[in-house]
């Protein structure tokens, strides 16, 4: 990534690369090998059903490099529970588009002033398995800020070198049984975290937007 023009060249890839990634749940695991017959049985969602959402994907300035800010959801919540995930949420009523909805979530769960965010772009619209219709918004987060997380909803935030998740050997393609319903997915472990599902799929959807 071309430091001195790292904002406009991420710009610059978001607007050209477009439509180039796998656009739900159910793409990937057919992608890395599911049967299609099998397709439904991960609980694919009618489109008509699926609710609008989005969240942000934060790139972080840091001294040495960009970095993803991540949430571990806490273990009580209705949805995804203890997983790892982007600050995001449905879209409200009063939300004037998907930016204006990741930008409100992202206060609401970890206290991020919108001030230090500049958006950048838009990764594919992503389906989840549980109905949600996710518009990642990718911006670039400027230090210093501080974070205040809601307990209810977010058990830690934390940090992944840019690098390390648009490295290919880092990326993990699992098959196993979740729910009793075939599931292969991409994982992205790192240190004590484990990334998978939805959230490793719009991490790979921004792999295919950045790499050269």
């Amino acid at each position: 990534m071309p430091e001195p023009m790292e904002e406009q060249w991420l710009r610059d890839r978001l607007a050209a690369r477009g439509g180039s990634g796998l656009r739900s749940d159910v793409a990937i695991a057919l992608s890395l090998g599911l049967d299609p017959a099998d397709g439904p049985r991960l609980g694919r969602p009618a489109s008509e059903g699926t609710r609008a959402a989005a969240v942000l994907v934060p790139l972080v300035r840091r001294d040495d490099g960009l970095r993803v800010m991540l949430t571990r959801r806490t273990d009580h919540l209705h949805h995804h529970a203890g997983q790892i995930s982007f600050p995001g949420g449905r879209l409200e009523d009063e939300d004037d588009g998907p930016v204006a909805c990741a930008l409100r979530e992202t206060v609401e769960e970890t206290g991020l002033d919108p001030r230090h965010v500049t958006v950048l772009g838009l990764l594919d619209e992503y389906v989840t398995v549980t109905g949600f219709r996710v518009t990642p918004v990718v911006g670039l987060v400027q230090p210093p800020f501080t974070l205040l997380p809601d307990p209810f909803e977010v058990a830690e935030v934390f940090e992944v070198p840019l690098a390390f998740l648009l490295d290919p050997r880092n990326h993990q393609k699992v098959a196993r049984t979740v729910n009793g319903k075939p599931r292969p997915y991409y994982a992205i472990p790192y240190e004590s975290y484990y990334i998978w599902g939805a959230t490793a799929g719009m991490l790979m959807n921004l792999y295919n937007v950045l790499r050269d």
